[in-house]
């Protein structure tokens, strides 16, 4: 017998995650109850969920935040040299001095 695979199917992949600790195994145990889904399928809903919300595609290259980096380390990182900002032309009568009175 040959099988064949329509177009419309789709491929899954799995994956196996060693050294969990207990602390976080059991959270997992708890919010899948909470939502009524099983351990793997909450797991699954929760990588999807951050495919879907973290898509480095909607940045720059290179300008994705990293996993876990904090707002203040992501701001120093893409305003450091090496990036091309396109500014506007400034012409020097534009500058007034200030009236601080």
């Amino acid at each position: 017998m040959i099988a064949v695979q329509s177009p419309m199917e789709v491929t899954v992949a799995s994956i196996t995650i060693r050294r969990v600790d207990d602390e976080t195994k059991n959270w997992l145990r708890r919010r899948a109850a909470a939502t009524g889904r099983s351990v793997e399928g909450e797991v699954r809903h929760m990588l999807t969920r951050e495919r879907e919300r973290d898509d480095p595609g909607r940045y720059p290259p290179g300008m994705a935040p990293y996993p876990g980096e904090g707002l203040g380390s992501y701001l120093v990182r893409i305003s450091r040299p090496g990036y091309d900002l396109e500014l506007p032309d400034r012409e020097a009568d534009e500058l007034r001095p200030v009236d601080f009175g």
